[in-house]
């Protein structure tokens, strides 16, 4: 009886489909950025395939989400209301950290093709990123700041929300651009690439790109951090040449 109760139980579980492991394979049209003075913006393509050890999972199909993140650094958010015919700052807020750049592609409407438990687990979206950072409790409701520093942000290219951006071919190859902004801020920027399927993430991938100044950028900027002082003096020598050098011109101008 045993035996016969094992022989069931084993060609029931022979019959149960198989669900096939599904992982990311990514690929950059470039890893490295390299601001110059004549740096007005990048696009960035992001490109992969979904490599499975088995058929395409049966059901609904695949959707694929991309978030790219630059640099984090401390914010202070200031509410200004009109009082006496002047603008006062009335209310601050502290935020520890905030990306200085944040872009989220998907492949549909994002709520669509990602939970609220997912985004909650992995701070996908722009408002769960700035959330998980952590704001002080200065103010009885922080969220009218988080969606100043969005809309500001978003206004100047560095907060993007790409719905609908990412194609996807034959469930298996994806494809997406990113365009930044001139006013980048120099560090790595982490790149995530999230496979969902009904909303849940069965898969996620990681990598980083590369912000730097280079040339003359570059040295300056490590100038003024390394050696203020003499960075400093360079300015100003600068700053006085160039004074002494209009003044000069104006006065042949008027000469003539």
């Amino acid at each position: 009886m045993k035996r016969l109760a094992v022989l069931l139980i084993l060609i029931f579980t022979a019959t149960l489909p198989v669900h096939a492991n599904e992982d990311v394979v990514l690929g950059l049209s470039q890893n490295r950025i390299a601001i110059t003075a004549n740096f007005d913006g990048s696009e960035i393509l992001i490109f992969g395939a979904v490599k499975r050890d088995g058929p395409i999972p049966a059901g609904n199909p695949l959707d694929v989400v991309v978030a790219i993140e630059g640099p984090s650094a401390a914010l202070t958010v200031r509410r200004k209301e009109r009082k006496f015919g002047i603008w006062v700052n009335t209310d601050t807020m502290h935020v520890d950290s905030a990306p200085a750049f944040y872009a989220v592609a998907a492949s549909g409407p994002l709520k669509e093709v990602l939970t609220e438990t997912e985004d909650q687990r992995h701070h996908i979206s722009i408002p769960e990123t700035i959330k998980a950072i952590g704001a002080t409790e200065e103010v009885a409701d922080p969220q009218p700041f988080t969606d100043a520093v969005i809309r500001i942000r978003g206004a100047s290219g560095l907060y993007q929300i790409l719905e609908n951006q990412v194609e996807i071919a034959e469930q298996t190859l994806f494809r997406t651009s990113v365009a930044l902004p001139s006013n980048l801020t120099e560090g790595h920027y982490k790149t995530r690439v999230f496979l969902t399927r009904d909303g849940k993430v069965v898969s996620h991938y990681e990598t980083t790109i590369d912000v730097q100044k280079v040339g003359l950028e570059r040295f300056l900027f490590n100038l003024s951090r390394e050696k203020p002082l003499i960075y400093g003096l360079m300015s100003l020598a600068i700053a006085i040449a160039a004074g002494w050098g209009a003044s000069a011109f104006f006065r042949i101008f008027q000469r003539t």
